[in-house]
């Protein structure tokens, strides 16, 4: 799996976080996302993969290898 974010698009709502906090963080500035792997173990897949369809700005997209 390879993970990206679109970060003008994210709206800083957290889900990613609470989902998948081993590949998402959030800035402590103004709370945008921060991907902190793109390309997750497979144990973290159905986290990211709840994170994606979680996020209300749709900013979250994944290319399943």
């Amino acid at each position: 799996m390879k993970v990206s974010v679109d970060v003008p698009k994210c709206i800083a709502s957290g889900q990613c976080v609470l989902l998948a906090p081993e590949v998402f963080d959030q800035r402590d500035e103004d709370g945008m996302v921060v991907l902190l792997t793109d390309s997750p173990a497979p144990e973290l897949h159905d986290g990211v993969r709840d994170s994606a369809i979680a996020c209300p700005a749709a900013a979250i997209h994944l290319a399943e290898l």
